[in-house]
């Protein structure tokens, strides 16, 4: 059994902190922003953790990227699927707009 609280709780724990507290008591368009970006910051590591997803590791990239410039891209399916798990995590609205 992990310690707890456990990494996600932590992330869950500040977000609400900033946006219950921080947020609300922002005095100017400056603070408001950075809190904003903070709390977006944490909503991507919170995705990040609940995926369970293990990105690529650095040498498959590598791969990927030397199969494009050699002009034999893997299949368009592959990529699209790479593209969407990223997304889910950045950006899910975006994602959730184009499919």
């Amino acid at each position: 059994m992990p310690d707890r609280p456990t990494a996600a709780e932590l992330v869950e724990a500040v977000w609400e902190f900033l946006g219950g507290e921080v947020l609300p008591n922002a005095h100017d368009h400056r603070e408001k922003f950075r809190t904003l970006v903070a709390m977006n910051a944490l909503a991507i590591a919170r995705r990040e953790l609940e995926s369970g997803a293990s990105d690529w590791d650095e040498e498959e990239q590598r791969e990927l990227a030397r199969r494009i410039r050699d002009g034999n891209p893997p299949q368009l399916a592959l990529l699209k699927e790479r593209v969407a798990a990223k997304l889910r995590i950045s950006n899910p609205d975006y994602l959730e707009r184009y499919e």
